[in-house]
């Protein structure tokens, strides 16, 4: 599916409401600044969110994401998603909650968002921060705009087609017309050309690297 705001961003009925929303967040910035699925601006109110968004971006099953996508309304109360993640089947509108400091989602949200015809998900900051996957995916998101040689390209791809899976550093061998040979890999990685393992241990010299199979 081709990444494009149809696929993420929901229809609203309540666009002042949703601008506001969206300005207050435009003025927070949470780092790693680079993706590479996600539709629109990357806003975020919280690190954790941002999280989660880092996350969606070396998930394969991911074809897009947007932030602040819709407000959701029952009676007189509203709530604004955090994320919507697209996926071939479905879209889930998505709630990122620090450990502290966030007020209580209410209760409402699931079934207003499954009325609309979507999944509904909340990640809890303990449970993104479980593991080697986040801070691996925010070291390749470093080379989110990274750009790689028609050459470089092709020579990794032979390799891996020729040898099968090879560690990081093999890999680095392939690498001629840049300086930065990680940059390539990463990038290669994020345009899912490449699989780089990314939950066994922190990216090194031998990470597993494979050619990517959806």
């Amino acid at each position: 599916m081709p990444i494009t705001s149809q696929a993420v961003v929901l229809a609203d009925d309540d666009p002042n409401l949703l601008i506001r929303i969206r300005e207050e967040a435009s003025g927070l910035a949470f780092p790693p600044r680079g993706t590479v699925r996600c539709v629109g601006r990357p806003l975020f109110r919280t690190q954790t969110a941002r999280d989660v968004g880092c996350l969606l971006d070396v998930d394969p099953a991911v074809t897009a994401w947007a932030c602040l996508p819709r407000v959701l309304h029952h009676r007189d109360e509203w709530h604004v998603p955090g994320l919507a993640v697209t996926r071939a089947t479905h879209v889930t509108l998505l709630d990122a909650v620090p450990t502290s400091g966030a007020p209580p989602l209410p209760g409402w949200v699931p079934v207003a968002a499954q009325s609309l015809g979507h999944r509904y998900e909340i990640r809890h900051e303990i449970d993104v921060r479980d593991g080697f996957r986040l801070e691996n995916a925010r070291d390749l998101l470093r080379y989110a705009s990274y750009r790689i040689s028609l050459g470089d390209r092709v020579r990794l791809l032979a390799l891996l087609d020729e040898h099968g899976p090879l560690p990081l550093a093999a890999c680095m061998q392939a690498v001629r017309d840049a300086r930065d040979a990680i940059g390539v890999i990463a990038a290669l990685a994020l345009r899912r050309f490449l699989e780089i393992e990314l939950d066994e241990a922190r990216i090194g010299p031998d990470t597993r690297v494979a050619r990517f199979r959806g």
